[in-house]
């Protein structure tokens, strides 16, 4: 360290300029490389976790606002409210009311639903009743043609029902294929049939996937003509409801002139339900995420802030005589302060800038396998080694005042 002295009306006093202040830093921190990288593990920790979490919160939330604006912001659900009497009004679509949604300009496909109500013991199962094998108890759905259209079915094997299987009340079936795997149903060529109570409909479709409404995968869906045939139609316990596919855009358009496409005279019957904000969905999936990696960033820098600290520490006990030494040729309390300061924020910044890459590197990779685009906010990248550095000299402070506070002749005599 080069003492220069400095007249002041106190006389001669030492200082010490910038330029030896960091050889100073520089020289603390290559004396021992391998505790200062030891060191600084733990910032590089806490600042790579932090940049990879907002990096990846950013990447995947344009992913989801994507997927909801090709999915959720083109779904439509119309209610049948019955009116101010539901009671009287069992159904309020008309039976042609997938042609007459269908009929608005942006709308896709559209088709309506209804849960069949069920007497506990009609069970579903893929053998007639009688032979003793136990049905399970599954949901079935009725639906017009447009349903299955509407929620974007992939076929595993087979079609779905269409208007002339609706019209005449043919007694088919198409079920999810994990149902059809459930009841035994491996393949369509042999005009397999479930049997729901004492109702036998052949199935004529299995449904691998769906884009909406998953829960079709799980249900016995049959025509409506069919289950009002043979269960009535929906009941004021379980209303039925249509669901409308539209284009990009028009969603809440439609979601405006569906109960008024349904039935001019008494719109009041319908409540069209239009698709969510996908920012407040955004923020729903990913704000208890976002918290727990949060979290764990800030742990990890607790943990790398107390190894700055200890190693920091460690360092004023093994330099004890250099630090008396330095004292009796004219280093002052803050020119010690100021040392050790200067390579603890030097390991906290070394560790942010290290961490930075890490986790810059992290999310483009992930982005890369995943097909994506990353995404990584430029405030981010500048303020992720100031933490660091934040990081260090807050870790910093006790051991270089611990250091200042030792007398010369004292640490001279150890």
């Amino acid at each position: 360290m080069k003492l220069r002295p400095r007249r002041t009306p106190r006389g001669e006093r030492s200082r010490l300029s910038r330029r030896d202040l960091l050889s100073e830093c520089a020289a603390g921190i290559l004396q021992r490389p391998a505790r200062s990288a030891l060191t600084a593990l733990g910032t590089v920790l806490g600042v790579g976790t932090f940049v990879t979490v907002l990096g990846l919160t950013a990447t995947t939330s344009s992913q989801i606002d994507s997927r909801f604006n090709e999915l959720t912001a083109t779904q439509v659900t119309v209610e049948d409210t019955g009116g101010e009497q539901p009671e009287y009004l069992e159904n309020a679509f008309p039976a042609d009311a997938d042609r007459r949604v269908e009929a608005l300009k942006g709308v896709r496909k559209a088709g309506v639903y209804w849960p069949v109500r069920l007497a506990p013991e009609e069970l579903v199962s893929a053998a007639p009743p009688g032979t003793g094998e136990e049905g399970e108890r599954t949901e079935v759905v009725a639906a017009s043609p447009g349903i299955l259209d509407a929620a974007g079915p992939v076929l595993e094997e087979g079609r779905t029902f269409d208007a002339y299987h609706d019209r005449r009340g043919e007694n088919v079936a198409v079920i999810g294929s994990g149902l059809a795997a459930r009841l035994g149903i491996s393949t369509l060529e042999t005009a397999p049939a479930v049997f729901v109570g004492d109702h036998a409909f052949t199935v004529i479709g299995t449904i691998a996937d769906v884009e909406r409404k998953a829960d079709l995968l799980l249900s016995v869906v049959v025509p409506r003509t069919t289950a009002e045939r043979i269960w009535g139609g929906p009941d004021s316990g379980a209303r039925a409801q249509m669901l409308i596919s539209t284009d990009l855009g028009a969603a809440r358009q439609i979601a405006e002139q569906a109960a008024l496409a349904l039935d001019p005279a008494h719109p009041e019957h319908f409540r069209a339900v239009p698709p969510p904000d996908p920012r407040s969905l955004r923020g729903s999936v990913t704000s208890d995420l976002d918290e727990l990696f949060i979290l764990l960033a800030g742990i990890c820098l607790v943990i790398g802030a107390v190894g700055i600290a200890n190693t920091t520490l460690v360092a004023v006990l093994e330099r004890t005589g250099e630090i008396g030494l330095r004292r009796a040729l004219g280093a002052r309390g803050r020119h010690i302060t100021l040392q050790f300061l200067a390579e603890s924020g030097g390991l906290g910044a070394l560790g942010g800038l290290v961490g930075t890459s890490l986790g810059t590197v992290t999310v483009v990779a992930m982005a890369y396998v995943r097909d994506w685009t990353p995404v990584i906010h430029p405030a981010t990248v500048v303020a992720a080694p100031a933490i660091g550095l934040a990081t260090g000299l807050l870790a910093g402070l006790y051991p270089a005042w611990r250091a200042s506070r030792i007398q010369p002749a004292e640490a001279l005599r150890r």
